[in-house]
């Protein structure tokens, strides 16, 4: 029996890989079309005529055709939405434009922080937001160092955002959403700005960037605490705050004051994440090349949990020159588990419900 409607939902269960909503929801299934002969002729409106997943589209729709015996060949053709149906679908998806900074919204964000460069603070980010998607949460991460950027790269995206009706919409790899100065920047030019470009930069990625309020929102922090963290303690000053740092007590004392500028801002302190805690050798004993300790002395002189400690592992730099997060690089490793672990702590330590510090209950 040919039922080209039974077909059209599934199709409509689809799901839009850069806007991660069913094609039936978006109103892109225009037609479907099933002839006695099994031939399958698909119309799908795109929301862009840049889509930059059509062929992943595709792919799931003749997948799902491909499971339906009655189905024998699929041909699938493309319009574009237009001006009109765009406006519809935004006013739709996105009511209001600044739903991060609304404190009814949904989503948990969390900075990660550092007092200095080079302690891994992006690898944690980029990790930490793959592995909360593996534990079912939805996930963006917004890159916010606006000189040293390297989410893309360490997540393997290589497109730059769609644009609808105002909205930037943010490309997603690894089932998480990115946004970043590296896709508006050109390779052969520097970041050169100061404090009111900063500021309207962090501003137009919390605002202009169509979110769709997932559970969690990450920022890759600058290390410091400079302009960015400042800005970003304004917009949004409910976050809650992870400082990275390593072992040696230098990392440790300079982290120190990245936690301090969170407290002042009256941000909540999450905890520690000491990374590069050791390198597990071949004859699998652990080597401390950072010292030893140093996570666990930042988070008792901070009255904070160390929430993990990450060890040095060659797959996982590797990866991340490849793209490629610890789930596909190192999977089952020590770092892995790691992150694993890190990611359940974050969803447990869920935030205190306090918006006005000067409003004490005695």
């Amino acid at each position: 029996m040919v039922d080209a409607q039974a077909i059209r939902e599934a199709l409509g269960r689809v799901v839009d890989p850069e806007l991660l909503r069913p094609l039936g929801e978006l109103g892109s299934i225009r037609n479907v079309r099933l002839d006695r002969r099994g031939v399958a002729e698909i119309d799908v409106a795109l929301v862009a005529p840049n889509h930059p997943q059509i062929a992943l589209i595709e792919e799931r729709l003749r997948g799902v055709c491909g499971s339906r015996p009655e189905v024998r060949s699929v041909s699938v053709s493309y319009s574009v939405m237009t001006d009109e149906e765009r406006a519809e679908l935004m006013s739709r998806l996105r009511p209001q434009r600044n739903e991060l900074s609304n404190p009814g919204s949904p989503t948990r964000v969390v900075a990660i922080s550092s007092g200095k460069g080079g302690v891994g603070k992006s690898s944690v980010s980029a990790n930490l937001g793959v592995f909360l998607v593996e534990l079912g949460q939805s996930v963006g991460i917004l890159d916010a160092d606006v000189w040293g950027f390297s989410i893309p790269a360490m997540l393997g995206v290589r497109r730059e955002p769609m644009v609808l009706e105002g909205s930037i919409i943010p490309p997603v790899a690894h089932g998480v959403k990115v946004i970043s100065m590296d896709y508006f920047v050109p390779p052969d030019q520097a970041v050169i700005w100061r404090g009111p470009m900063l500021h309207k930069a962090v501003e137009q990625f919390l605002n202009d960037v169509w979110w769709d309020n997932p559970d969690f929102l990450l920022i890759d922090m600058p290390p410091g605490t400079g302009d960015v963290a400042i800005s970003l303690s304004q917009f949004i000053p409910r976050a809650q705050v992870i400082v990275v740092t390593t072992p040696q007590p230098t990392a440790q004392r300079v982290a120190k004051r990245a936690a301090l500028m969170a407290g002042r801002v009256n941000q909540e302190l999450v905890g520690i994440v000491e990374n590069m805690s050791w390198f597990t050798g071949d004859d699998r004993k652990r080597y401390f090349i950072f010292g030893e300790g140093g996570g666990a002395r930042l988070a008792e002189d901070l009255g904070l949990p160390l929430l993990a400690r990450i060890p040095l592992d060659p797959a996982l730099r590797e990866g991340a020159d490849r793209g490629e997060p610890a789930t596909i690089s190192a999977p089952g490793s020590e770092a892995a588990e790691s992150f694993s672990a890190l990611a359940a702590e974050v969803i447990a330590r869920k935030p205190r419900i306090r918006t006005h510090p000067e409003l004490v209950i005695r």
